[in-house]
């Protein structure tokens, strides 16, 4: 099982950073990495930190396991199942919502840039489709081997993308689109369709 988590991470991180980058300074002349947002040691810097924290944690929890550092949680073939199944479709739904977002990708937020607020396809059902993606990817990848440090990886995910999207990405959103992006906010759930919707 931890050879085909990084089977899964490998793939994850060549098509949904390494590709759709690549795709980004084809179209635009930018790769759309942005940086960590933030001062050091801000809320913001936090969680640009953590996302890496957390992706650091599902690399080395399958090796930590591979070499018996670490072991299972829980040993049971049905999870790691669950896992595989979950790991494919987030890098699916990653990549899908990715090319939705079109040329506003971005990893990271520059509060200097504009781009078009994206409310169409699947960013028409959910505000942050591409965040809701990697999180089930997290997830699967968290199932496959499911030991202490992968499931503390998941956790520090999960509190990095809220905090991401709340402390940065909405914020700068709200600043940059005004009243556009208030409707979306009253209108369209955060991560899951209907849940999460804010007026402001």
């Amino acid at each position: 099982m931890p050879v085909i988590a990084l089977v899964f991470f490998t793939a994850f991180a060549l098509l949904g950073f390494g590709w759709r980058s690549w795709q980004q300074k084809r179209r635009t002349g930018s790769t759309g990495f942005r940086g960590i947002s933030g001062k050091p040691l801000s809320a913001e810097w936090f969680a640009g930190v953590g996302f890496i924290v957390a992706m650091g944690a599902a690399v080395f929890a399958p090796i930590l396991q591979l070499v018996g550092v670490i072991r299972p949680v829980v040993e049971a073939p049905w999870l790691n199942v669950i896992g595989i199944a979950l790991a494919v479709l987030g890098i699916a739904a990653t990549l899908y919502a990715q090319v939705d977002m079109g040329e506003s990708w971005r990893i990271g937020v520059d509060a200097t840039e504009t781009t078009t607020l994206v409310r169409r396809g699947v960013f028409g059902l959910v505000r942050n489709p591409i965040f809701t993606a990697m999180l089930v990817f997290g997830l699967g990848i968290a199932l496959i081997t499911p030991n202490l440090v992968a499931l503390a990886g998941f956790v520090m995910l999960f509190a990095t993308v809220e905090a991401q999207v709340r402390i940065v990405e909405e914020p700068y959103l709200l600043a940059t689109h005004g009243e556009e992006y208030r409707d979306y906010l009253a209108t369209v759930g955060r991560f899951v369709p209907g849940v999460g919707r804010v007026s402001v």
